[in-house]
């Protein structure tokens, strides 16, 4: 009898113990991120350290996206949506791959038609390429004869806890039900 009891006692000791169980992927202990600073969309510097005891959710495109981004900023709306209250406790920042047309202007307008609570961060060439490079985010400039382009980038949205630290990357497409779910576990934490 005691042998049992011993071992459902381990058995819940270890369950309470377990990491959460995120559906995006965890990466938690990763060495990606770390801190950055870039303008928003109202011309204000803001660095990832103004967001502490947020969470944060961080999101690498630019306004003329055709698909990807759009995508993701609708998943994200329906996922602030569907955390009510919540999610005033978490922060979305988009930040532009577009430093040629994704202006002050043209974020401000961009950004805050999916959530006003949204930031757009826009920075120079230099600043984007040391921040996306610690974050493993691959983005290129794809020019049509027309002379118009594209901007080729990593799809994916990474979630950071109330430290900054990344702890889930959410795959394109992957929809608000698995945002809303392990945006909850954070908050939760």
């Amino acid at each position: 009898m005691f042998k049992a009891l011993w071992c459902v006692l381990c058995l819940v000791f270890l369950t309470s113990c377990s990491k959460p169980q995120f559906q995006g992927s965890d990466i938690s202990g990763s060495t990606l991120g770390g801190e950055f600073t870039l303008s928003d969309h109202s011309g204000k510097t803001r660095s990832l350290a103004d967001f502490k005891d947020k969470i944060v959710v961080l999101f690498f495109g630019y306004t003329h996206c055709p698909d990807v981004c759009p995508t993701t900023m609708i998943e994200l709306k329906n996922a602030m949506q569907q955390l009510g209250k919540k999610a005033d406790q978490v922060q979305v920042l988009f930040v532009s791959v577009d430093p040629e047309r994704d202006t002050k202007e043209v974020l401000s307008q961009y950004v805050p038609a999916f959530d006003s609570r949204f930031l757009g961060l826009y920075g120079t060439p230099e600043q984007l390429a040391e921040i996306a490079g610690r974050y493993k985010i691959i983005y290129q400039k794809q020019v049509s004869g027309s002379g118009d382009y594209t901007v080729d980038h990593s799809a994916g949205s990474y979630l950071l806890d109330k430290n900054g630290k990344p702890r889930v990357m959410v795959s394109y497409g992957a929809g608000a039900g698995v945002f809303v779910h392990d945006l909850t576990l954070l908050l939760n934490e």
